[in-house]
C-alpha cells in the first residue's frame, strides 16, 4: 500500500470582490498508506459550488471559513485503493468532502466520507442531480416551499445545478413553472427541461424590464419563489407574489462578491400585507430526506422525467478556473472537474 502523489489546491489569499486565479495555490503532496481505521482514496471527480465563496471570507458562518494555506474542501467522488477500515474495501466508491485534491488518506468520518450504494447512475451524478445540489433542490422546493399541485413557481438561476432540478421537480408535481436564466443557450435548456415560460435576464437587465417579463409570464401572480440569485429577482418575486406565497431562499449569487452592502428589496413591506413566508435554508439541515430523495431521483431519472446537464473541466489544474466560471455564467447544470 504505497503512498500516492496528489496535487491539491489551497487558498493563497482571501479574495476581495470577484476571486482571481492568484488567490489559489497548488502544491504536490503524498496521500500516505492508511493507518488503522483509515482509507486511501483516489478521487475521480470534484465539485465546485457557489457556497464555497462564503467560506473564503474570514467570518463566522454555518460552516467554518477556509484557512490560508490549508487544502480546500469540497465534494468529491473517488475509489478506495487501500483500506484498514473494517467497513471499506478496495474498489468501494465513496463520496466525501475531500475535494480540491487528487487523492487522500484519512478516517472516513473526518472528511464526511460515505460508501455509495449502486444506483445505476454515472459517478459524476453523485455530485450533482443525485448529490448535494439535487438534495438542495428536493428539500427546498418540497419541504421549505411546501410545493402544492397547481402552484405557479418562479425559479431564478434555472439553468444551474440546483435550479434546473427545481424546475423539473415542480413540473413532475403538476405545477406551472417560470425559469430565469442568462442567455439564449441557457434559456433553451430551461425550456427543454419543461419550464412553461423562460425569462432571459440578460435581455431584461433592468429591474423594471425583469418585473414586466415576470408579470407577463405570471399575470395572476406566483405562489412559490425558489431563489438562487437575490437582488432584482427577489424584489420582482415579492412584487408578483400572491397572498400566502412561499419563498425558499437558497442562495443569492448576484451578491456573493459584493464589497459593500447592497440595499434590500425596497418593497419588503409587502411581506406583511401579502402574508408571505420567506425561509432561508441550508441542505445540511435536511439530510433526513436523503433516502427518499435518492429513491425518488433514481426513479425519475430512469423513467426519463428528470434530465441533468453537466459542464466538465478536465484535470485538477482547472479547479480554480471552474470555480470562477460559476460567477461568470459559464456552467449549464452542474460544474464539475474530472480528475482521472
Amino acid at each position: 500500500m504505497p503512498s500516492i502523489k496528489s496535487k491539491e489546491w489551497s487558498l493563497a489569499n482571501r479574495p476581495v470582490g470577484m476571486p482571481k486565479l492568484s488567490d489559489f495555490g497548488m502544491r504536490e503532496t503524498d496521500a500516505p498508506e492508511p493507518g488503522n481505521d483509515e482509507i486511501q482514496v483516489r478521487n475521480s471527480w470534484m465539485s465546485v459550488d457557489p457556497y464555497m465563496r462564503g467560506r473564503m471570507y474570514d467570518r463566522e458562518s454555518y460552516v467554518p471559513p477556509f484557512q490560508i494555506g490549508e487544502t480546500l474542501q469540497g465534494g468529491a467522488v473517488g475509489t478506495v485503493v487501500a483500506s484498514k477500515h473494517p467497513d471499506y474495501a478496495e474498489g468501494d466508491l465513496v463520496v466525501s468532502m475531500a475535494g480540491w485534491r487528487e487523492a487522500w488518506t484519512a478516517a472516513p468520518e473526518s472528511v464526511m466520507a460515505n460508501k455509495v450504494p449502486k444506483t445505476g447512475l454515472p459517478d459524476s451524478a453523485l455530485l450533482g442531480v443525485a448529490g448535494m445540489p439535487g438534495l438542495t433542490a428536493y428539500a427546498g422546493i418540497l419541504r421549505v416551499a411546501e410545493l402544492k399541485e397547481g402552484d405557479t413557481v418562479f425559479v431564478s438561476g434555472a439553468a444551474g445545478a440546483v435550479g434546473s432540478t427545481v424546475v423539473q421537480i415542480a413540473k413532475i408535481k403538476g405545477c406551472t413553472v417560470i425559469g430565469s436564466a442568462g442567455g439564449a443557450e441557457k434559456c433553451k435548456l430551461v425550456k427543454e427541461l419543461g419550464a412553461d415560460h423562460v425569462i432571459d435576464y440578460k435581455q431584461h437587465d433592468t429591474y423594471d424590464s425583469l418585473l414586466g417579463a415576470l408579470r407577463a409570464a405570471a399575470p395572476k401572480g406566483i405562489d412559490v419563489y425558489f431563489d438562487n440569485v437575490g437582488g432584482d429577482h427577489l424584489q420582482a418575486a415579492i412584487e408578483c407574489a400572491r397572498p400566502m406565497g412561499r419563498f425558499a431562499i437558497c442562495g443569492m449569487i448576484s451578491q456573493y462578491n459584493d464589497t459593500e452592502p447592497r440595499p434590500g428589496p425596497n418593497n419588503i413591506i409587502q411581506v406583511v400585507g401579502k402574508q408571505l413566508t420567506l425561509r432561508g435554508f441550508i441542505v445540511s439541515s435536511h439530510v433526513d430526506l436523503q433516502p427518499q430523495f435518492l429513491q425518488d431521483m433514481a426513479g425519475w431519472i430512469q423513467s426519463g422525467k428528470m434530465k441533468f446537464e453537466e459542464t466538465v473541466m478536465e484535470g485538477i489544474e482547472a479547479a480554480p478556473e471552474a470555480f470562477l466560471g460559476l460567477f461568470q455564467g459559464r456552467n449549464k447544470g452542474k460544474m464539475l472537474v474530472k480528475l482521472t
